[in-house]
């Protein structure tokens, strides 16, 4: 057997892979599909030699694939590629699977994929619930905006005296004056809330249960200003903190940092960056409003964005931005 490194491309498909695989000097030693099967794939690659080095766009089913081919050929080594940088790097208009897979063995070959980070078992079970949790946590948000929808659309309006979702605001409710076909809609929406406020209760009962031993969410529960929605999000998207070498750059993962928009003499700043996961800036922006509003050290610094004329989004992002820099120090030391 050849003990000469060998670079392959996935191309993952749910019932076939694309696989290309290129010798050290770029050269093509097959392009061919196969079946999306781990024992037939090593198999195929067992002849090309014992270095193996294969990049697989991350994808849905691909963090398994690879833990499944670690686990039969734990020599080889696998790199996950950012889909959306790899989609980029394409230099044609014209996409096929001959074309990926060869892209992504090249890239592998040359040391510039773009790799991210292949989490283990136990976190991506962790971020199926956690999304799980948001996902009908944003389905109750849309239920109480229908609900709303409906009184401003029959002109009804609560007593000042009466805050949205208390008692009393649900006792005024059921008294209003709805149309006869509001109050059906009335009565659809309350029990769709209430279906939803149950299913979120099961799945955070399941979530304290598989993270009751994790010693990085115990951590995490003992900084001020995490919940357990926080601590639970934090492990499950940022899994090892250890994984950054600094807090900026676990800052810029979380979406938290400015985006630079200079051209020449011009120094500016676009917002904050794109390339984040959207629950995890929200779960972070929801944290920094409560330490802006409750923590005296950053009282105090919210105090001095306001007095430059800042306004609450940013002093918010910059507040989430700190925070998570300083939280960095705090947890990389946690397994």
């Amino acid at each position: 057997m050849s003990t000469l490194p060998v670079y392959v491309g996935l191309d993952y498909h749910q019932d076939s892979l694309q696989v290309c695989a290129l010798d050290p000097v770029g050269k093509i030693r097959c392009n061919r599909p196969c079946p999306n099967d781990t024992d037939v794939l090593v198999c195929l690659l067992d002849g090309y030699g014992a270095a193996v080095h294969i990049a697989l766009e991350c994808c849905t089913g691909a963090a398994d694939l690879a833990e499944d081919i670690l686990l039969r050929r734990p020599r080889w080594s696998i790199d996950l590629a950012h889909p959306g940088y790899v989609a980029r790097m394409r230099q044609n208009p014209d996409k096929t699977d001959f074309q990926d897979a060869r892209l992504l063995a090249d890239l592998e070959r040359v040391g510039y994929l773009p790799r991210v980070w292949l989490a283990p078992e136990n976190i991506r079970e962790l971020r199926r619930l956690v999304r799980y949790r948001q996902d009908l946590a944003n389905q109750r948000r849309a239920v109480k905006l229908r609900l709303r929808a409906l009184l401003r659309d029959q002109r009804l309006r609560p007593p000042a005296d009466v805050r949205a979702w208390t008692k009393r605001w649900w006792a005024w409710l059921a008294e209003a004056p709805l149309s006869e076909q509001g109050q059906f809609l009335r009565q659809c929406y309350q029990r769709q809330l209430q279906r939803l406020a149950e299913d979120i209760a099961e799945v955070e009962q399941r979530l304290r249960q598989v993270t009751a031993d994790d010693p990085v969410v115990a951590r995490l529960r003992q900084q001020k200003g995490i919940g357990e929605v926080t601590a639970w999000t934090l492990r499950a998207e940022i899994g090892r903190f250890d994984r950054f070498r600094t807090g900026k750059q676990l800052a810029r993962f979380c979406g938290v940092s400015p985006r630079n928009a200079s051209s020449g003499p011009k120094q500016a700043d676009a917002g904050l960056i794109k390339a984040a996961n959207p629950a995890l800036r929200a779960i972070l922006i929801e944290a920094a409003h409560r330490l802006a509003r409750y923590e005296p050290r950053w009282q105090a610094f919210a105090r001095r964005l306001r007095g430059k004329g800042k306004p609450g989004s940013v002093i918010a992002a910059a507040v989430a931005n700190r925070w998570i820099r300083g939280l960095f120090h705090t947890m990389r030391s946690a397994a």
